[in-house]
């Protein structure tokens, strides 16, 4: 597998646990990458990875579906 693809992925699956504060205001952390390319993707897989392990953990396993 390819570092820096594996590396977007992380920073992806991180991102989804922190948020940006700007001008007192709580802000969810978007996607740093440049649109339609494959790092773009990468990190947002990542996220979404981050987020249905978050649901799962909410519902209970299985509630993908």
């Amino acid at each position: 597998m390819n570092k820096k693809l594996a590396d977007s992925y992380k920073e992806g699956y991180n991102a989804f646990s922190r948020i940006e504060v700007r001008k007192k205001r709580k802000h969810v952390v978007a996607n740093p990458m440049k649109p339609k390319t494959t790092p773009y993707r990468e990190w947002q897989r990542g996220w979404n990875a981050a987020y249905f392990e978050n649901l799962e953990k909410l519902n209970g396993l299985g509630t993908r579906g």
